[in-house]
């Protein structure tokens, strides 16, 4: 996070992936036209069900899915539209994320980036990072760093 920004930070510990689910519904629910998300973590921590969640709280209908081998998948949504970008084949280069053309999404969607953490950062100087860790004993641990208004939301 670059200095000068907003550092509030949300932790948690998800033991089952309907938490994971609800977290996401309640990020959905307070996030906007606008709004840039990074998820960061290892194959498998979740990624995945948290952008379910949060399409469920953007009021997406349909099937939201990994879009790992079409790089980026658009759901309109009753509050906002939630694009789903997953850049773990992009291996961190931000010419191929320059050429998704995210920054005309983020003003009138969520933009939500699987493994942007490194390079997506660029895209909204106010952005929500949000690290999963899986434990051992498939609990969750989730942290998230930014988006004070949201932080704040779910810390109340």
């Amino acid at each position: 996070m670059e200095a000068g920004v907003n550092t509030a930070v949300w932790t948690a510990e998800l033991a089952e992936p309907e938490d994971t689910m609800a977290l996401g519904r309640r990020l959905g629910a307070l996030l906007g036209r606008g709004d840039l998300v990074l998820l960061s973590g290892p194959l498998g921590a979740g990624k995945t069900v948290l952008v379910k969640g949060i399409a469920e709280g953007l009021g997406v209908r349909g099937r939201v899915s990994s879009p790992t081998f079409v790089i980026s998948r658009v759901h309109p949504g009753d509050r906002a539209t939630l694009v789903h970008v997953d850049a773990y084949r992009l291996g961190g280069d931000a010419l191929e994320l320059d050429d998704l053309d995210l920054d005309t999404d983020l003003e009138d969607a969520v933009v939500v980036i699987e493994w942007g953490e490194g390079f997506a950062e660029r895209l909204a100087e106010d952005h929500l990072l949000v690290r999963i860790d899986r434990r051992p004993d498939d609990v969750r641990e989730v942290s998230l760093t930014g988006l004070p208004r949201v932080v704040a939301a779910l810390s109340a």
